[in-house]
Protein backbone atom coordinates (compact mmCIF):
# COMPACT_ATOMS: atom_id res chain seq x y z
CA UNK A 1 0.00 0.00 0.00
CA UNK A 2 1.27 3.93 -0.33
CA UNK A 3 2.83 5.34 2.08
CA UNK A 4 1.04 6.23 5.55
CA UNK A 5 -1.37 9.23 5.82
CA UNK A 6 -1.01 11.27 9.32
CA UNK A 7 -4.31 10.19 10.87
CA UNK A 8 -3.58 6.30 9.87
CA UNK A 9 -0.27 6.55 11.49
CA UNK A 10 -1.88 8.63 15.02
CA UNK A 11 -4.62 5.09 14.42
CA UNK A 12 -2.24 2.67 14.03
CA UNK A 13 -2.18 -0.32 16.87
CA UNK A 14 -5.12 1.86 18.75
CA UNK A 15 -7.97 0.11 20.14
CA UNK A 16 -10.91 1.46 18.41
CA UNK A 17 -14.68 0.21 18.87
CA UNK A 18 -17.31 0.43 15.70
CA UNK A 19 -20.73 0.28 16.85
CA UNK A 20 -22.92 -0.92 13.71
CA UNK A 21 -19.98 -2.49 12.24
CA UNK A 22 -21.71 -5.65 10.35
CA UNK A 23 -23.85 -2.66 8.46
CA UNK A 24 -22.21 -1.59 4.86
CA UNK A 25 -20.55 1.99 6.06
CA UNK A 26 -18.89 -0.28 9.13
CA UNK A 27 -17.54 -2.68 7.07
CA UNK A 28 -15.56 0.11 4.78
CA UNK A 29 -14.22 1.09 8.12
CA UNK A 30 -13.91 -2.01 9.41
CA UNK A 31 -11.63 -2.71 6.27
CA UNK A 32 -9.59 0.40 6.37
CA UNK A 33 -8.79 0.90 10.19
CA UNK A 34 -7.55 -2.98 10.33
CA UNK A 35 -5.73 -2.46 6.94
CA UNK A 36 -3.47 -0.12 8.74
CA UNK A 37 -3.03 -1.92 12.32
CA UNK A 38 -5.67 -1.01 14.53
CA UNK A 39 -6.87 -3.18 16.88
CA UNK A 40 -10.58 -2.92 15.93
CA UNK A 41 -13.77 -4.19 17.87
CA UNK A 42 -17.42 -4.38 16.71
CA UNK A 43 -21.03 -3.88 18.66
CA UNK A 44 -24.02 -4.71 16.60
CA UNK A 45 -26.62 -6.62 15.49
CA UNK A 46 -25.93 -9.17 13.26
CA UNK A 47 -26.09 -8.25 9.23
CA UNK A 48 -29.96 -7.62 8.12
CA UNK A 49 -29.38 -7.92 4.53
CA UNK A 50 -28.38 -10.55 2.34
CA UNK A 51 -25.56 -10.74 1.04
CA UNK A 52 -23.85 -8.22 3.00
CA UNK A 53 -21.15 -6.48 3.33
CA UNK A 54 -19.79 -7.90 6.10
CA UNK A 55 -19.99 -11.10 4.82
CA UNK A 56 -18.40 -10.43 2.16
CA UNK A 57 -15.54 -8.90 2.96
CA UNK A 58 -15.07 -12.03 5.77
CA UNK A 59 -14.52 -9.65 8.83
CA UNK A 60 -15.96 -12.18 11.41
CA UNK A 61 -12.48 -13.91 10.98
CA UNK A 62 -10.42 -10.35 11.05
CA UNK A 63 -12.09 -8.49 14.13
CA UNK A 64 -13.45 -9.16 17.78
CA UNK A 65 -17.05 -8.68 17.82
CA UNK A 66 -19.73 -8.26 20.06
CA UNK A 67 -23.53 -8.98 18.82
CA UNK A 68 -25.92 -7.10 20.79
CA UNK A 69 -29.02 -4.40 21.16
CA UNK A 70 -28.13 -0.74 21.02
CA UNK A 71 -30.74 -0.44 23.00
CA UNK A 72 -29.58 -1.98 26.18
CA UNK A 73 -27.28 -0.39 28.13
CA UNK A 74 -25.99 -2.70 30.42
CA UNK A 75 -24.97 -5.22 27.18
CA UNK A 76 -23.86 -1.72 25.81
CA UNK A 77 -21.67 -0.98 29.22
CA UNK A 78 -20.21 -4.34 29.66
CA UNK A 79 -18.86 -4.39 26.02
CA UNK A 80 -16.91 -1.59 26.48
CA UNK A 81 -15.73 -2.55 30.08
CA UNK A 82 -14.23 -5.64 28.02
CA UNK A 83 -13.11 -4.57 25.15
CA UNK A 84 -11.35 -1.40 26.67
CA UNK A 85 -11.24 0.58 23.78
CA UNK A 86 -9.45 4.18 23.36
CA UNK A 87 -11.81 5.23 20.74
CA UNK A 88 -15.38 4.55 20.10
CA UNK A 89 -17.01 5.27 16.60
CA UNK A 90 -20.99 5.32 16.96
CA UNK A 91 -22.26 4.15 13.64
CA UNK A 92 -24.89 1.91 14.89
CA UNK A 93 -28.36 3.37 13.71
CA UNK A 94 -31.95 2.80 12.44
CA UNK A 95 -30.98 4.87 8.88
CA UNK A 96 -33.85 4.55 6.75
CA UNK A 97 -36.22 7.33 6.51
CA UNK A 98 -39.33 5.25 4.90
CA UNK A 99 -39.00 2.93 7.76
CA UNK A 100 -39.02 5.26 10.42
CA UNK A 101 -42.39 5.95 9.55
CA UNK A 102 -43.55 2.38 9.93
CA UNK A 103 -41.66 2.28 13.19
CA UNK A 104 -41.52 5.39 14.87
CA UNK A 105 -40.34 4.26 18.24
CA UNK A 106 -38.27 2.23 17.31
CA UNK A 107 -36.05 4.82 15.34
CA UNK A 108 -36.58 6.89 18.26
CA UNK A 109 -35.30 4.12 20.66
CA UNK A 110 -32.23 3.38 18.21
CA UNK A 111 -31.35 6.75 16.95
CA UNK A 112 -31.84 8.65 20.45
CA UNK A 113 -31.42 6.02 23.44
CA UNK A 114 -29.05 4.33 21.68
CA UNK A 115 -26.85 7.11 21.55
CA UNK A 116 -27.07 7.78 25.19
CA UNK A 117 -26.11 4.59 25.86
CA UNK A 118 -23.08 4.61 24.34
CA UNK A 119 -22.22 8.03 25.88
CA UNK A 120 -23.02 7.33 29.07
CA UNK A 121 -21.19 4.17 28.95
CA UNK A 122 -18.40 5.47 27.63
CA UNK A 123 -17.58 7.79 30.25
CA UNK A 124 -17.71 4.97 32.58
CA UNK A 125 -14.95 3.68 31.10
CA UNK A 126 -11.76 5.02 31.68
CA UNK A 127 -9.93 4.20 28.83
CA UNK A 128 -12.23 5.98 26.30
CA UNK A 129 -10.51 9.27 25.27
CA UNK A 130 -12.80 9.83 22.25
CA UNK A 131 -15.98 9.47 20.93
CA UNK A 132 -17.11 10.35 17.34
CA UNK A 133 -21.12 9.98 17.11
CA UNK A 134 -22.20 10.01 13.55
CA UNK A 135 -25.49 11.35 12.77
CA UNK A 136 -26.95 13.14 9.35
CA UNK A 137 -27.01 16.27 6.92
CA UNK A 138 -31.01 15.91 7.71
CA UNK A 139 -30.29 17.30 11.10
CA UNK A 140 -30.89 20.34 9.74
CA UNK A 141 -34.36 22.00 9.77
CA UNK A 142 -34.93 22.30 6.25
CA UNK A 143 -36.06 25.20 4.10
CA UNK A 144 -35.56 23.66 0.96
CA UNK A 145 -33.26 27.28 0.40
CA UNK A 146 -30.82 27.00 -2.52
CA UNK A 147 -28.16 27.38 0.02
CA UNK A 148 -26.41 24.69 1.92
CA UNK A 149 -26.52 24.09 5.53
CA UNK A 150 -23.55 25.51 7.54
CA UNK A 151 -23.10 23.59 11.34
CA UNK A 152 -24.22 26.46 13.41
CA UNK A 153 -27.68 26.34 11.31
CA UNK A 154 -30.48 25.28 13.26
CA UNK A 155 -31.37 21.53 13.71
CA UNK A 156 -34.63 19.88 12.74
CA UNK A 157 -36.24 16.79 11.34
CA UNK A 158 -40.31 16.50 9.93
CA UNK A 159 -39.79 12.49 9.56
CA UNK A 160 -39.24 10.57 12.11
CA UNK A 161 -36.14 9.66 11.34
CA UNK A 162 -34.77 13.44 10.87
CA UNK A 163 -36.07 14.05 14.13
CA UNK A 164 -34.68 11.06 16.02
CA UNK A 165 -31.03 12.39 14.51
CA UNK A 166 -31.69 15.94 15.67
CA UNK A 167 -32.37 14.69 19.27
CA UNK A 168 -29.72 12.13 19.77
CA UNK A 169 -27.58 15.54 18.80
CA UNK A 170 -29.11 16.96 21.77
CA UNK A 171 -28.47 14.27 23.82
CA UNK A 172 -24.65 14.64 22.32
CA UNK A 173 -24.68 18.18 23.02
CA UNK A 174 -26.46 17.89 27.10
CA UNK A 175 -23.14 15.29 27.59
CA UNK A 176 -20.51 17.54 26.04
CA UNK A 177 -21.73 20.52 28.66
CA UNK A 178 -22.29 18.07 31.61
CA UNK A 179 -19.72 15.80 31.55
CA UNK A 180 -16.72 18.08 29.98
CA UNK A 181 -13.77 15.92 28.81
CA UNK A 182 -11.01 18.76 29.97
CA UNK A 183 -12.25 18.32 33.72
CA UNK A 184 -11.83 14.50 32.99
CA UNK A 185 -15.87 13.79 33.45
CA UNK A 186 -16.02 12.42 30.31
CA UNK A 187 -14.58 11.47 26.92
CA UNK A 188 -13.75 14.48 23.78
CA UNK A 189 -16.66 13.95 21.67
CA UNK A 190 -16.82 14.96 17.98
CA UNK A 191 -20.12 14.74 15.37
CA UNK A 192 -20.28 13.81 12.53
CA UNK A 193 -23.39 15.09 9.67
CA UNK A 194 -22.61 13.32 6.38
CA UNK A 195 -24.68 13.88 3.18
CA UNK A 196 -26.42 10.33 1.09
CA UNK A 197 -23.37 7.83 1.37
CA UNK A 198 -23.24 5.59 -1.76
CA UNK A 199 -20.79 3.23 -2.81
CA UNK A 200 -20.74 -1.01 -3.09
CA UNK A 201 -21.63 -3.55 -0.55
CA UNK A 202 -25.58 -1.37 0.24
CA UNK A 203 -27.96 -4.30 0.20
CA UNK A 204 -30.15 -2.05 2.35
CA UNK A 205 -34.20 -1.36 1.92
CA UNK A 206 -35.58 1.80 0.19
CA UNK A 207 -32.14 3.18 -1.23
CA UNK A 208 -31.64 4.38 -4.56
CA UNK A 209 -28.52 2.26 -5.30
CA UNK A 210 -29.71 -1.07 -3.70
CA UNK A 211 -32.94 -0.78 -5.37
CA UNK A 212 -30.92 -0.55 -8.74
CA UNK A 213 -28.80 -3.34 -8.18
CA UNK A 214 -31.97 -5.16 -6.89
CA UNK A 215 -33.58 -4.24 -10.44
CA UNK A 216 -30.60 -5.13 -12.75
CA UNK A 217 -29.90 -8.64 -10.99
CA UNK A 218 -33.91 -9.82 -10.68
CA UNK A 219 -34.58 -8.08 -14.53
CA UNK A 220 -37.46 -6.50 -12.10
CA UNK A 221 -38.96 -2.94 -12.60
CA UNK A 222 -37.28 -0.24 -10.65
CA UNK A 223 -39.64 2.28 -9.27
CA UNK A 224 -38.57 5.63 -8.49
CA UNK A 225 -40.47 7.93 -6.58
CA UNK A 226 -38.45 11.28 -6.23
CA UNK A 227 -36.39 11.49 -9.38
CA UNK A 228 -35.73 15.31 -8.94
CA UNK A 229 -34.85 14.98 -5.79
CA UNK A 230 -31.07 16.24 -5.34
CA UNK A 231 -28.98 15.04 -2.06
CA UNK A 232 -25.54 15.72 -1.37
CA UNK A 233 -23.86 11.90 -3.18
CA UNK A 234 -20.92 11.10 -1.90
CA UNK A 235 -18.53 7.74 -2.01
CA UNK A 236 -18.62 5.77 2.18
CA UNK A 237 -15.32 6.31 1.61
CA UNK A 238 -15.25 10.10 2.00
CA UNK A 239 -17.21 9.31 5.07
CA UNK A 240 -14.68 7.08 6.45
CA UNK A 241 -11.86 9.19 5.81
CA UNK A 242 -13.67 11.99 8.13
CA UNK A 243 -14.61 9.87 10.52
CA UNK A 244 -10.52 8.53 11.20
CA UNK A 245 -9.05 12.57 10.85
CA UNK A 246 -11.49 12.96 14.06
CA UNK A 247 -11.24 9.81 16.12
CA UNK A 248 -7.15 10.91 15.30
CA UNK A 249 -7.36 14.13 16.33
CA UNK A 250 -9.33 13.43 20.01
CA UNK A 251 -6.25 11.57 20.48
CA UNK A 252 -4.02 14.48 19.38
CA UNK A 253 -2.39 16.73 22.28
CA UNK A 254 -5.49 19.27 20.96
CA UNK A 255 -9.04 17.42 21.12
CA UNK A 256 -10.85 20.74 21.61
CA UNK A 257 -9.96 21.24 18.41
CA UNK A 258 -11.99 18.12 16.67
CA UNK A 259 -14.32 18.20 19.38
CA UNK A 260 -17.67 19.43 17.73
CA UNK A 261 -19.78 19.01 14.82
CA UNK A 262 -18.27 19.01 11.18
CA UNK A 263 -20.28 19.06 7.84
CA UNK A 264 -19.01 16.29 5.68
CA UNK A 265 -20.00 16.77 2.18
CA UNK A 266 -19.28 16.66 -1.14
CA UNK A 267 -16.85 18.99 -2.82
CA UNK A 268 -19.00 19.10 -6.29
CA UNK A 269 -21.28 22.77 -6.68
CA UNK A 270 -23.05 21.03 -9.15
CA UNK A 271 -26.61 19.41 -7.31
CA UNK A 272 -27.16 15.83 -9.07
CA UNK A 273 -30.36 14.47 -9.06
CA UNK A 274 -31.79 11.02 -8.54
CA UNK A 275 -32.22 11.25 -12.22
CA UNK A 276 -28.78 11.84 -12.87
CA UNK A 277 -27.18 9.34 -10.46
CA UNK A 278 -29.13 6.73 -12.27
CA UNK A 279 -27.96 8.06 -15.75
CA UNK A 280 -24.73 7.12 -14.43
CA UNK A 281 -25.27 4.37 -13.11
CA UNK A 282 -26.59 2.77 -16.24
CA UNK A 283 -23.88 3.63 -18.40
CA UNK A 284 -21.21 2.05 -16.38
CA UNK A 285 -23.69 -1.44 -15.42
CA UNK A 286 -26.58 -2.35 -16.97
CA UNK A 287 -29.78 -0.09 -17.21
CA UNK A 288 -32.90 -1.56 -15.17
CA UNK A 289 -36.64 -1.36 -16.04
CA UNK A 290 -37.95 2.18 -14.77
CA UNK A 291 -41.22 3.20 -13.59
CA UNK A 292 -42.02 6.89 -11.80
CA UNK A 293 -44.12 7.81 -8.63
CA UNK A 294 -45.41 10.52 -6.61
CA UNK A 295 -43.50 10.54 -3.55
CA UNK A 296 -46.49 9.24 -0.75
CA UNK A 297 -44.47 10.02 2.09
CA UNK A 298 -42.64 13.67 2.87
CA UNK A 299 -39.30 13.68 1.92
CA UNK A 300 -36.86 16.64 1.10
CA UNK A 301 -36.12 17.44 -1.98
CA UNK A 302 -33.21 19.78 -1.74
CA UNK A 303 -30.50 19.06 0.57
CA UNK A 304 -26.80 20.45 0.48
CA UNK A 305 -23.73 20.68 2.91
CA UNK A 306 -21.34 23.23 3.93
CA UNK A 307 -18.34 21.49 4.39
CA UNK A 308 -15.78 24.45 4.53
CA UNK A 309 -14.78 23.88 7.85
CA UNK A 310 -13.97 20.12 7.54
CA UNK A 311 -11.89 21.90 4.39
CA UNK A 312 -9.89 24.25 6.19
CA UNK A 313 -9.24 23.03 9.91
CA UNK A 314 -9.22 19.44 9.23
CA UNK A 315 -8.22 19.34 5.62
CA UNK A 316 -10.35 16.91 4.76
CA UNK A 317 -11.57 16.18 1.44
CA UNK A 318 -13.00 14.03 -0.78
CA UNK A 319 -10.33 13.71 -3.86
CA UNK A 320 -12.99 11.53 -6.42
CA UNK A 321 -16.14 14.23 -7.54
CA UNK A 322 -19.69 13.14 -8.10
CA UNK A 323 -19.43 11.19 -11.43
CA UNK A 324 -15.95 9.32 -10.36
CA UNK A 325 -18.01 7.98 -7.08
CA UNK A 326 -21.31 6.90 -9.18
CA UNK A 327 -18.81 5.30 -11.49
CA UNK A 328 -16.87 3.34 -8.76
CA UNK A 329 -20.09 2.84 -7.02
CA UNK A 330 -21.45 0.83 -10.41
CA UNK A 331 -17.83 -0.60 -11.08
CA UNK A 332 -17.94 -2.25 -7.41
CA UNK A 333 -21.35 -3.96 -7.94
CA UNK A 334 -20.62 -5.28 -11.53
CA UNK A 335 -17.33 -6.61 -10.48
CA UNK A 336 -18.97 -8.71 -7.50
CA UNK A 337 -21.68 -9.94 -9.40
CA UNK A 338 -19.14 -11.25 -11.76
CA UNK A 339 -17.13 -13.00 -8.80
CA UNK A 340 -18.65 -12.55 -5.19
CA UNK A 341 -15.22 -14.10 -3.86
CA UNK A 342 -13.52 -11.17 -5.33
CA UNK A 343 -15.36 -8.50 -2.67
CA UNK A 344 -12.63 -8.31 -0.57
CA UNK A 345 -9.95 -7.14 -3.58
CA UNK A 346 -12.09 -5.12 -5.07
CA UNK A 347 -13.04 -2.92 -1.70
CA UNK A 348 -9.07 -2.85 -0.26
CA UNK A 349 -8.28 -2.01 -4.13
CA UNK A 350 -10.85 1.14 -4.42
CA UNK A 351 -9.47 2.08 -0.53
CA UNK A 352 -5.80 1.88 -1.88
CA UNK A 353 -7.15 4.16 -4.88
CA UNK A 354 -8.41 6.74 -2.36
CA UNK A 355 -5.45 6.46 -0.20
CA UNK A 356 -2.93 6.92 -3.23
CA UNK A 357 -5.61 10.18 -4.19
CA UNK A 358 -5.16 11.71 -1.01
CA UNK A 359 -1.05 11.14 -1.24
CA UNK A 360 -1.21 12.89 -4.17
CA UNK A 361 -2.44 15.68 -2.50
CA UNK A 362 -0.07 15.46 0.66
CA UNK A 363 2.49 18.38 0.14
CA UNK A 364 5.99 16.69 0.42
CA UNK A 365 7.55 17.53 4.12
Amino acid sequence: MPSTLDFEAALKGKRVLITGHTGFTGSWVCAWLTSIGAEVTGFALKPDTSPSLYEALGLASCIQGHLGDICDYDVVLGAIQRYQPELILHLAAQPLVRRSYREPRYTFAVNSQGTANVLDAARAVSSVKGVVCVTTDKVYKNNEWDWPYRENDPLGGKDPYSASKSAAEMVIQSYVASFPWANGAGPAIAIARGGNIIGGGDWSEDRLIPDFVRAVVSGETLTLRYPAATRPWQHVLALVHGYMVLMAGLLSENPEKYARAWNLGPHDLRQYSVRDVLELLSAHWERPKLDYMAAPLHEAGALALDSSLARNLLDWFPPWNTEQVIIRTAEWYRDYYRDPDGASATTHAQIADWRSALLEQKPDK
